[in-house]
């Protein structure tokens, strides 16, 4: 998903999304939700939320990122 329209999401959850990288973002949107906040999470590669909106863009950043702290 492009920034724009995350931005665009972001404002419908009430949130000021010009202060979040696109990571911080879609992990406050999923808050938000009353979802989990595992967006580029699954490191190894395994995600068991088939269903989850940010799946396609969340993958492939989650392998080839540092793990949060």
């Amino acid at each position: 998903m492009n920034m724009k329209t995350l931005r665009k999401l972001a404002k419908q959850h009430d949130l000021a999304p010009e202060k979040l990288d696109k990571i911080e973002l879609i992990r406050s949107i999923q808050r938000g939700e009353g979802n989990f906040d595992c967006f580029a999470k699954a490191y190894d590669g395994y995600c068991d939320q088939s269903t989850c909106l940010w799946r396609e863009d969340c993958l492939p950043i989650a392998t080839q990122r540092p793990r949060d702290n």
